[in-house]
């Protein structure tokens, strides 16, 4: 197992950055590697982050003005190579066609419940470990 994972979490809200942190802890899962974040709180910050490579997680805020999350997620799928899981946080249950949509690998609803936070981000760590084994 990798020594860390970085997770790049976009929200323009300082808050919902932080709940993003204090949910995903130091480390979401026994069996996935300690984190390190990455906050961006635009658009082009995202692109240029993921151009640089060596994120293995990205958490986007679908309510994020005026590039929303959805919206992001679906043009980093597009145009990233090899593309790192997406978690996508949005405002609403009937909201998860739109995550669908943007072609997002997992959804998690606001306001962030931890547990079910942490379950998904693993989730994926999880898969992105096996995938480059």
């Amino acid at each position: 197992m990798q020594a860390t994972a970085t997770v790049l979490v976009y929200s323009d809200n300082a808050n919902t950055r932080e709940q993003v942190r204090m949910a995903a802890g130091r480390r979401p899962a026994a069996d996935v590697p300690q984190i390190e974040i990455l906050e961006c709180a635009t658009a082009p910050a995202v692109l240029e982050a993921l151009e640089q490579g060596g994120i293995d997680v990205c958490v986007l805020d679908g309510e994020t003005a005026p590039a929303g999350g959805m919206g992001v997620c679906r043009q980093i799928k597009d145009e990233i190579f090899r593309c790192p899981p997406v978690l996508l946080l949005i405002g609403r249950p009937q909201d998860a066609w739109l995550a669908t949509w943007s072609r997002a690998d997992a959804a998690v609803t606001h306001p962030l419940d931890p547990v079910a936070f942490a379950d998904a981000l693993a989730g994926l760590l999880r898969r992105k470990h096996l995938v480059q084994a």
